[in-house]
């Protein structure tokens, strides 16, 4: 199951030019989000136990999207 609701991904993609959404390219969108976010928190993550913190920060985020 995801965890990011399906509802909102289409309204994003909907805010973005995508006149319709079919069922199948939702689940496909929140699959890869899912997987980019996950990627992206685990290189924030890596950035801020470099500087000696257990906290994410958005300067970690910034940076680890810069080296994605």
């Amino acid at each position: 199951m995801a965890d990011l609701p399906i509802a909102a991904v289409v309204r994003i993609a909907k805010k973005n030019g995508a006149e319709r959404v079919g069922s199948d390219a939702a689940a496909a969108l929140v699959v890869k989000a899912e997987a980019y976010i996950a990627e992206l928190t685990k290189e924030a993550n890596r950035l801020a136990q470099h500087a000696g913190r257990k906290t994410i920060k958005a300067e970690d985020v910034d940076l680890a999207v810069k080296s994605a």
